[in-house]
């Protein structure tokens, strides 16, 4: 029984160190159509909100001697998990514990969220 236990909290903490994404917010699906308008608001709302830190172009930022660089966000794999569920929760909740990437909960409203992740699909690499 020790060693299922021991094997367990191995077996989570190795996931959670290669940044394993978050099961429960992949399975959140986006309810907001990516047509052009939600794109558009979600371009728009990217360059109030995000572009200070992850660039104009969404391909990272430079960071500075009290936050790391913010991420590429145009690539297929992500840190901290690549679905529509689990950017939104990044996006919504930050990403603990440092909490570099801030929480936007208090700032938009889900569905701009959900129009920030249409934009970064649609500016996503395809290869």
């Amino acid at each position: 029984m020790k060693l299922l236990i021991v094997c367990s909290l191995v077996f989570l903490l190795a996931a959670a160190a290669a940044g394993q994404g978050n099961p429960e917010a992949a399975q959140l699906k986006n309810p907001v159509a990516a047509t052009p308008e939600s794109v558009s608001e979600g371009t728009r709302l990217y360059l109030r909100h995000c572009a200070s830190c992850h660039g104009s172009n969404a391909e990272g930022g430079a960071g500075n001697d009290l936050i790391p660089a913010a991420p590429d966000l145009t690539g297929k794999a992500w840190k901290h998990g690549s679905s529509d569920g689990e950017i939104f929760s990044s996006i919504k909740n930050g990403v603990p514990p440092e909490l570099n990437m801030i929480p936007f909960a208090d700032q938009l409203k889900d569905a701009d969220i959900w129009n920030v992740v249409n934009y970064l699909r649609s500016i996503g690499k395809k290869n």
